[in-house]
């Protein structure tokens, strides 16, 4: 559809129109532009409402006016043209007193607003369907008067696998209703609903009211620890949950997010314990925007290493209060004053040098100096006066994500403020759902969970982004209006249109065409992972081989993944997870090669040998030697032998030969024969005499040098 034939069917200006178009970041530049049919929609739910309107409802009345004064039209149609809003107005009161009753058929603009009631759904007048948020085939059979699997079959006709409660996209809902003799009309929701613009890339969400002071009570602190890899994070939690979540995890190294509750003296402290290994840098940073007390472990064996200073680095750009835990001091080699010098020299000068960061000397082994940890993070968060307010629907944030067999799509939720109770609808990021159940840390089913508090959801249609935004809705409706709204603009997002192509970037394709490239399809057990391993993956940078991650997301590994691999000449890479049943019969089948890690530095060493081994050695020439040509023998059998001293070097049977006349090559190839007076030698050195007969090449000439190389082969690095 062209712009201009937009803007005639909205009553709006082409210029006016194309404003819209540039605020909602779709390139259009004249009114001859096309625009696809996802954008016309949504300019139609926009500003459809002004096209109803804008018909001119006071030209059915003139048909009223003849009645009264056929030859006065006649007479003045030239000028009220101009000025027809004016005169309008004070014509109608003598002849008003009649069509009274008669307004009411023109008032017919009016039915379009009864739609817009309801939250979502689908209205019928006459032949015309107003369709409003999703349509579902079960609503539409409904009002289309048909069977449910009767409109299933009429999908399937038309290549459309759909169940009875499923969402059908506009287009098709379009054609299946034109088959049926009906017009579909797709409506804006409500009057202050707004469609999302491409700039904020949200749609509006519901405006809450303010926590009420007499509301808010004290909440559990949130903490994070966080540390270098080994420095015993996890050990610590551990002995203050009296846990071995340590022993579970591979390596010995933490690689998702953790959270817990412990009980201290009748005081709640909720505890995220986030991964130390470098590429879990993007699962840190999460960590510490989540929480109010941040704990940096430090070993007293180690002192401060890199990615201790990225975690206080995280934690000071989340602007919250930091705690040192020095660990391992019951070690030998423990040395807690070059861990509190290293803190001082990083502005986190200790209390008792007369800073102001608390730092506790503890031990994960023995338990020494944990009561003071615990007493000093209380104490901060007394200080931070933390409160919430347990009334209201509850929000918060994806802690961690994965698709459990048997549940679903679950979610590892913190609750930030509110109380999350099982039934109630929750919107996240593009995913919705009813909360059918809730687990606490300890794996036992609960009815509610109030602020601070980690909980395990399931119930959501999808797997959410580790880190996005949950929040609690009056009903399901709303809930999954402001998902499917996020999903359409998501998929607005990847662009709209064409895209024009410079010369450059032709140029690019081309050498992007000729470069090698690895393909790999990643399959994790958790979100988080996903986003920590593709991270270390874009690490990984060459010139000349790229590497192109087609897939990435949870679950286990299944058929579709390997005939996507074989398909697309890729690897299948597993973190943590296993493989369906029929997968390696039909990796076998498709020559598709899978490897399964539970340690992601294992992951990503592979992927980089793997790299390095489809690139081709390089050839490099060595001259061991060169020879002159003294004297040129003829054999009959032979051939041409040419009799030669060696200059300088040496001279193999295995070697390359190349024959210079002057300053010109006669002759590049490989020796046959190599003799030393009568005797076939296979090494003859400088200052020595040898005959030397070059596989088809006889063209000896007295003075010509024969240069001797050798091709070794160098093994490319990334």
């Amino acid at each position: 559809m062209r712009v201009h034939e937009l803007a005639k069917e909205l009553g709006l200006t082409s210029k006016d129109l194309l404003a819209v178009l540039h605020d909602l970041e779709v390139e259009a530049k004249t009114h001859m532009s096309a625009v696809g049919d996802d954008v016309a929609e949504l300019v139609r739910a926009e500003y459809g409402a002004k096209k109803k309107p804008a018909p001119a409802q006071p030209a059915p009345q003139p048909k009223a006016k003849p009645k009264t004064k056929p030859k006065a039209e006649k007479a003045k149609p030239p000028a009220p043209k101009k000025e027809e809003p004016q005169a309008a107005a004070p014509k109608p009161p003598p002849a008003e007193p009649a069509p009274p009753a008669e307004p009411v058929p023109p008032a017919e603009p009016a039915p379009p607003a009864e739609p817009a009631a309801p939250a979502a759904g689908l209205s019928r007048e006459g032949k015309t369907i107003h369709a409003r948020g999703a349509i579902i085939v079960r609503e539409l059979a409904e009002q289309l008067e048909l069977r449910p699997n009767q409109l299933i079959a009429e999908l399937m006709a038309m290549k459309v696998f759909a169940s009875i409660n499923q969402r059908l996209e506009l287009k098709t809902a379009q054609r299946i209703v034109e088959k049926h003799g009906f017009t579909l009309e797709y409506e804006k929701r409500s009057a202050d609903h707004k469609v999302p613009s491409r700039k904020r890339g949200m749609p509006e969400e519901e405006v809450e009211e303010e926590d009420r002071p007499e509301d808010l009570v004290a909440r559990a602190p949130v903490v994070t620890f966080l540390g270098h890899v080994d420095h015993g994070k996890t050990s610590l939690l551990d002995r203050i949950r009296s846990s071995a979540v340590v022993e579970g995890e591979s390596g010995g190294i933490t690689q998702h997010i953790g959270a817990y509750t412990i009980d201290n003296e009748g005081q709640q402290i909720t505890f995220l314990d986030t991964p130390g290994h470098e590429a879990f840098t993007a699962m840190r940073a999460r960590g510490a925007d989540l929480t109010d007390v941040a704990v940096i472990v430090i070993a007293a064996d180690d002192g401060i290493m890199p990615q201790t200073r990225e975690a206080i680095a995280h934690a000071r750009a989340a602007e919250v209060a930091i705690v040192v835990a020095i660990n391992k001091i019951d070690l030998a080699t423990a040395n807690p004053n070059r861990a509190l010098q290293q803190l001082a020299e990083l502005e986190l000068t200790p209390e008792d040098w007369g800073g102001e960061t608390v730092c506790c000397q503890v031990s994960a082994e023995t338990g020494q100096g944990i009561d003071h940890l615990l007493e000093m993070i209380l104490l901060q968060a007394e200080m931070l006066e933390l409160k919430a307010n347990p009334k209201r629907r509850a929000h918060g944030y994806v802690i961690e994500a994965q698709l459990e067999p048997g549940m679903g799509p679950t979610a590892h939720l913190l609750i930030v403020n509110g109380t999350l109770n099982v039934g109630d609808a929750v919107a996240c990021g593009p995913f919705w759902g009813r909360v059918r159940a809730l687990m606490n840390d300890h794996g036992n089913m609960v009815r509610s969970a109030g602020p601070a508090t980690p909980v395990k959801c399931l119930g959501l249609s999808g797997v959410p982004e580790a880190s996005a935004e949950f929040r609690v809705y009056a009903s399901d409706k709303r809930a999954r209006e402001l998902a499917e709204m996020r999903q359409l603009e998501l998929r607005g997002a990847q662009g709209l249109g064409p895209r024009k192509m410079s010369l450059e970037d032709l140029y690019q394709e081309v050498e992007a065409a000729e470069k090698l490239e690895l393909s790999v399809i990643l399959k994790t057990d958790v979100r988080g992972s996903v986003e920590a391993i593709q991270q270390a993956l874009e690490q990984i940078k060459s010139e000349k081989i790229s590497l192109r991650v087609i897939l990435a997301d949870v679950g286990n590994i299944n058929v579709n993944d390997v005939m996507l691999a074989s398909a697309s000449n890729a690897i299948v890479l597993g973190f943590h997870v296993a493989k369906e049943n029929g997968v390696d019969a039909a990796a076998k089948r498709e020559g598709v090669e899978i490897r399964l890690h539970s340690v992601i530095y294992e992951l990503i060493d592979m992927v980089r040998d793997s790299m390095t081994g489809m690139l081709q050695p390089e050839l490099r020439e060595r001259v061991i030697g060169h020879v002159e040509v003294r004297q040129v023998f003829e054999i009959s059998k032979a051939g041409k032998i040419a009799g030669c001293l060696v200059r300088d070097g040496r001279v193999t049977s295995r070697s390359r030969a190349r024959v210079k006349r002057h300053s010109d090559i006669q002759y590049d190839g490989v020796i046959v024969s190599l003799k030393h007076f009568q005797n076939s030698v296979n090494e003859v050195r400088e200052g020595q005499e040898c005959g030397i007969r070059l596989d088809g090449f006889s063209d000896f000439a007295e003075g010509d040098t024969i240069e001797l190389y050798d091709v070794e082969k160098v093994a490319q690095q990334l």
